[in-house]
């Protein structure tokens, strides 16, 4: 592995989440009978929570 100038010489935390939710892709997409992800497919592996809007029209002041 290789260090970067200042660091602690200790794992790169984000690093090595990024590194897991790419192999959570590679896992989806290698199962997945189509051809490829949908966005809706992709949220789900990468647990992306959507907020909905709160007012009728979309906006935050109702």
């Amino acid at each position: 592995m290789v260090s970067r100038r200042g660091s602690s010489g200790g794992p790169d935390p984000a690093a090595l989440i990024e590194i897991d939710l790419y192999g959570e892709l590679m896992i989806a997409a290698s199962s997945a009978v189509e051809e490829r992800l949908s966005f809706d497919r992709i949220d789900e592996v990468l647990r992306v929570v959507r907020r909905r809007p709160s007012g009728p029209e979309g906006d935050a002041d109702g």
